[in-house]
């Protein structure tokens, strides 16, 4: 029988656990004609999310765990995830329910069996199609970036794209060969191509513990994602740069002819002032952009691992 990996990256999501065995389980159990194994990935908890896994490993022969020696991001144990993975077809879906493990069966269907037409997928995404119950705010600027993203990038990312999705072994496969460090995998996942279905849901709240992801690990975590999949923001400088340059001699140009005329050469100092102000901040933001690509450079070049396995069964 073909089998299915269920790759569940987990931080500090001990009271999360149990409901989603208890749920993962039960869909299993619907698919009768395939095998399934359930790689716990611990991205450095610190609570007792370790000693759940283990003890779900000790009853549940088809639990698989992998422990980091630290936190070292989701991506990080996504990636772990994906290169223990054994099985023929392979979804990735988080610990806290948001990502219903109900809608299994279907996105399988669509791998397998292809949709009403017999077009079969080599993955099937989900995204949410409502952010019901986010602050307003997180939500606005959610919606800011990915219109921004597929403004200045050629990979599409999906408004509301989870990283719960189900994917054959061609796809996991083609994904172990991005060797990159800094990973954004919902650029990732687009980058790679393929034929991929996606499936809308409404927003579901945690069943248990809390978020992990604060506003400003958010927005940290976007300008990951534009420094990886676009070179706009070092175009924008570059231009910013030039125009600047021409706006400058064009201000002198008017200074020379000005004290010519009217001979006033030491007016105008306050936007003197205000002016060289601006033109400076906006070198430190062009400097700051510049910086941040380097900074992935730096650390690419450093070739250290992505992840350090402490423990794994």
């Amino acid at each position: 029988m073909k089998l299915i990996t269920a790759i569940v990256p987990c931080y500090n999501e001990q009271e999360a656990l149990p409901f989603f065995y208890d749920e993962i389980t039960r869909v299993a159990a619907g698919l009768p004609d395939y095998n399934f194994e359930f790689l716990f990935v611990d991205d450095g908890s610190s609570d007792g999310t370790m000693e759940v896994i283990r003890g779900l490993a000790g009853k549940d022969e088809r639990v698989r765990y992998v422990s980091f020696s630290r936190n070292f991001g989701k991506e990080a144990a996504m990636l772990a995830g994906l290169t223990e993975a054994k099985g023929d077809f392979v979804a990735v879906m988080d610990a806290d329910l948001q990502d219903p493990p109900s809608l299994l069966p279907e996105m399988l269907s669509y791998v397998v069996e292809g949709d009403e037409t017999g077009r079969r997928y080599e993955s099937v995404a989900t995204r949410r199609v409502t952010r019901k119950g986010e602050p307003v705010i997180r939500s606005f600027f959610a919606r800011m970036f990915y219109r921004l993203i597929n403004h200045i990038s050629k990979t599409e990312i999906v408004d509301g794209a989870r990283d719960f999705r189900l994917m054959s072994r061609l796809f996991v496969d083609s994904l172990l060969k991005l060797g990159e460090y800094n990973r954004f995998s919902k650029g990732l996942f687009s980058w790679v191509g393929f034929d991929t279905k996606w499936l809308e849901y409404e927003n579901i709240e945690r069943v248990a513990g809390e978020t992990k992801w604060s506003f400003f690990r958010l927005l940290l975590y976007s300008f990951e994602g534009i420094v990886a999949f676009s070179t706009a923001p070092l175009a924008l400088s570059s231009v910013a740069g030039f125009l600047f340059c021409v706006v400058a001699f064009i201000a002198l140009a008017v200074i020379v002819v000005k004290t010519l005329v009217w001979g006033d050469p030491v007016g105008g100092w306050p936007s003197l002032a205000c002016i060289l102000l601006f033109s400076a901040g906006v070198q430190l933001l062009c400097m700051g952009i510049l910086g941040q690509y380097l900074s992935k450079t730096y650390l690419e070049v450093k070739n250290r691992p992505v992840y350090i396995i402490k423990e794994k069964k």
